[in-house]
């Protein structure tokens, strides 16, 4: 026991004098001043809705961004072969605009949340509770990690969906985009084809998509965009609750994009008019009052002690003024700041909206970012049984596939909204597809929210609805040609100049018929209520139009005293047919006749009858009224014998009639369809059809009439030659190279090419005096060498030569 006395007794006087030091120091500072007890800190609320992550996350989240390197322990994939062509495109491309990611993200969460606010019209619980069921989109950036992220409450995506829509799976936009994007080199589009995601790879290098979907667990998909990408469940980062966070890993060049100024300027430029509330976590600098430094107070407390002696009372007054003395100081807080709140400018009157908002809405809603305003809008509020807002645009161009599968696609450009709630854009019941060019938005208060699209879809206020969207978008298109100084031929300067804006919309419905007339034509087809309407909207060249378009009152405006008729002819193009001759008597008594040349125009014109009390006469058909010929029953008369004999001689070639034609000015004859069968273009385009009945064809083809001019001297010849001798042959094979030529010059195609190539040999074996008994001469019979084994003779001679030379060698 002694052993340990001593230096026992050393430690303990060890400690006491530790803990004695210890005391004076607590004494010395609670003499300067009382120290803050520990308490919670004062930033906890600045975190988004209370939520934080431990050290641990933060510490494996940061050995995650460092790497760059996909998880060692997460599920490889390979791209698809589309997929991976497109973002090869993306990142190796010069595109100078590398703005457009973000608003394809942003329209990609608006899109996730609309499909999340609509299932829940049937079931509250997909949203969840509390901050969870809060739909809307946040941005965040963090300067020192270089990332910057973006983050919905939407619908989310399970591992299945995260494959399919990310990677594995292209979608049919995906060939589209590549194709328009090779040829035109611009990506501005991207978001119009579906693929929209892959834009970010214009700024990032590294991406993690962490997503929640309400039937499946958390997981991460990641890509550094070298052909492969990784899936594997979260356990590492922050639990969403539902919706999907995307996180992008800048690269050095795209470091602008860690601006808050920078984004705030291209939400507000593309996202304006999102229905959901977007925020970024925005600094702000605040003022703040802080007790004044101790030197500072020292140093005035010694100037006013030595300023002057004061009475007691002012000197008290002087202390509590310096010990509550304070300074102000910037102090950078941060919160979430809105950036679009706009209200939704369908529920505006349209007094309070500028051109330039309707530009922007139309620009966000249609992902079409390009520099082209839409051509017209129409803003309007129905009321009555049925009430509901809309707003209509008409693009500036057509999509590139709008009537590849006119029939077939039931995709609309509306999107249909209920009470301000997104319901879908696939209602093609809501506008005729003749119409399915037009963009836009419907809110209705009428139809209800808590029953299926197919339910919706067949309820019977979509029938007023599609009645009164066809009457406005009618409406709008007709403005634009009233509002087109090149329409408002023959009225009044006065008027011109009231219509404002003349430069702008100048030729304006001339680019709107070059892009979207076909779709007019076919409402005519297809819409029997309103086909007055739509042939007002016609426009189309003619004899008199001088290379510009013309409209139906345009030409009934011009038309002669005593015409009863609207004259057209259906051909390939113009060129064509302003020399076709069936134009010839038209032309020459001065009468206005319309070019047809669109495939679609033989269609139209077997629904439009007539316009305005006058019937349409296709002048390539029989039944055509010039005038009256007072001279018509003697010229009958006189070729009466001819016309009996012509119409024997062709009775192998399906020939009705032969007839006077009143037609005709320099050509001998024409031939011409009976008044209900099909035209000659009619014909073409039928054979032309990959799956034609031939059977039909020769049903519908009808009886073809030959015409003659009684004037020509070819014709009045013929005539003479079969008064003196009806049978002679060669007069034969003349009027039925005759009638070949016509056929063809009338647009027919030949049945027989091969015997109308040989009446033209025999007709210039006689110009030239040539006897018919003419034989071609034949070729001498030479016989032909073997000229083959004589090369491969020559062949082994060369090798042996080579041979030796070799032994030589």
């Amino acid at each position: 026991m002694g052993k340990w006395t001593i230096p026992s007794a050393l430690i303990l006087l060890c400690l006491l004098s530790l803990l004695s030091d210890q005391g004076r120091k607590l004494q010395a500072n609670a003499k300067e001043g009382a120290v803050d007890p520990p308490k919670v800190e004062d930033n906890i609320g600045a975190v988004p809705h209370g939520l934080q992550t431990d050290s641990d996350v933060v510490k494996r989240e940061s050995d995650s961004i460092s790497s760059r390197s996909l998880r060692n322990n997460a599920e490889k994939f390979e791209f698809q072969a589309e997929v991976s062509r497109l973002m090869d495109i993306i990142i190796n491309s010069l595109y100078s605009n590398k703005d457009i990611f973000l608003r394809e993200l942003i329209s990609n969460a608006s899109d996730a949340l609309d499909k999340i606010r609509f299932l829940s019209l049937t079931d509250k619980e997909v949203l969840g509770e509390g901050d969870t069921s809060k739909l809307e989109i946040q941005i965040k950036l963090d300067k020192e990690k270089k990332m910057l992220s973006l983050r919905d409450r939407g619908i989310g995506m399970t591992k299945e969906d995260l494959i399919k829509n990310l990677g594995t799976i292209a979608k049919s936009g995906t060939s589209a985009f590549v194709e328009k994007m090779q040829s035109t080199g611009d990506l501005n589009l991207i978001g119009q084809f579906g693929v929209g995601f892959y834009s970010v790879y214009l700024v990032a290098d590294y991406v993690e998509v962490i997503s929640k979907h309400n039937d499946d667990k958390q997981y991460v998909w990641e890509s550094k965009a070298d052909g492969a990408f990784a899936i594997s469940e979260d356990t590492w980062n922050e639990p969403l609750g539902r919706g999907t966070e995307i996180r992008l890993h800048l690269r050095d060049e795209a470091q602008e994009y860690l601006e808050e100024s920078k984004l705030k300027e291209l939400v507000k430029k593309y996202s304006e008019f999102i229905n959901f509330p977007i925020y970024i976590w925005a600094s702000k600098e605040v003022d703040v009052e802080v007790p004044a430094d101790e030197d500072e107070s020292s140093d005035e407390e010694s100037s006013d002690s030595t300023s002057s002696e004061e009475g007691e009372d002012e000197a008290d007054k002087s202390e509590d003024e310096d010990t509550e003395k304070k300074k102000t100081v910037k102090e950078t807080t941060y919160e979430w700041e809105r950036l679009n709140d706009v209200k939704a400018i369908w529920l505006r009157s349209p007094k309070d909206v500028t051109n330039e908002e309707y530009v922007k809405f139309y620009h966000s809603l249609t992902k079409d970012f390009s520099d082209e305003k839409p051509m017209a809008w129409s803003h309007f509020t129905a009321e009555g049984d049925v009430e509901f807002k809309a707003v209509l645009f008409v693009p500036p161009k057509a999509p590139h596939n709008l009537y590849q599968s006119y029939y077939n696609s039931n995709k609309s450009n509306l999107k249909l909204y209920v009470r301000r709630v997104f319901i879908s854009d696939e209602f093609d019941e809501l506008l005729p597809k003749f119409l399915s060019f037009l963009m836009g938005l419907v809110d209705s208060d009428t139809l209800p929210l808590n029953v299926s699209r197919e339910m919706l879809q067949a309820h019977s206020s979509l029938k007023t609805i599609k009645k009164k969207l066809v009457r406005k978008a009618l409406d709008m298109i007709r403005r634009i040609a009233e509002e087109d100084p090149d329409e408002f031929s023959g009225k009044d300067e006065k008027d011109v100049e009231k219509s404002g804006d003349e430069d702008e919309k100048k030729g304006q419905y001339t680019k709107f018929w070059n892009e979207y007339g076909k779709s007019i034509k076919l409402g005519i087809i297809e819409d029997a209520t309103n086909r007055n309407r739509l042939a007002k909207l016609l426009r189309f060249e003619s004899t008199k139009s001088e290379g510009k378009l013309t409209s139906l009152d345009q030409y009934i405006s011009r038309m002669k005293s005593g015409q009863k008729d609207i004259f057209y002819i259906t051909g390939i193009s113009k060129e064509q047919l302003e020399k076709s001759p069936f134009l010839e008597r038209l032309k020459k008594k001065n009468y206005e006749v319309i070019f047809f040349t669109d495939p679609v125009d033989e269609y139209l014109m077997q629904y439009l009858m007539d316009y305005e009390g006058k019937q349409f006469q296709n002048v390539s058909k029989d039944g055509l009224k010039i005038g009256k010929d007072s001279k018509s029953r003697e010229l009958k008369d006189s070729f009466k014998e001819l016309t009996k004999w012509w119409k024997g001689t062709l009775k192998t070639e399906d020939v009705d009639e032969v007839k006077i034609s009143n037609r005709l000015d320099n050509t001998p004859c024409v031939v011409v369809s009976s008044k209900f069968g099909w035209s000659a273009n009619m014909e073409r385009l039928m054979q032309a059809q990959t799956l034609t009945d031939a059977s039909k064809q020769a049903y519908m083809r009808g009886k073809r009439i030959l015409e003659i001019n009684p004037r020509h001297p070819i014709i009045k010849e013929l005539r003479e030659r079969v008064v003196k001798d009806p049978e002679d042959e060669g007069v034969k094979q003349t009027a039925q190279l005759i009638y070949q030529t016509a056929l063809m010059e009338s647009g027919f195609i030949l049945s027989d090419p091969k015997d109308f190539a040989s009446r033209i040999y025999s007709s210039v074996k006689s110009s030239l005096n040539i006897s018919p008994d003419a034989t071609i001469e034949e070729e001498d019979d030479v016989e032909e060498t073997e000229t083959e084994p004589e090369t491969k003779a020559g062949k082994d001679g060369a090798d042996a030569e080579s041979s030796d030379l070799k032994d030589e060698l």
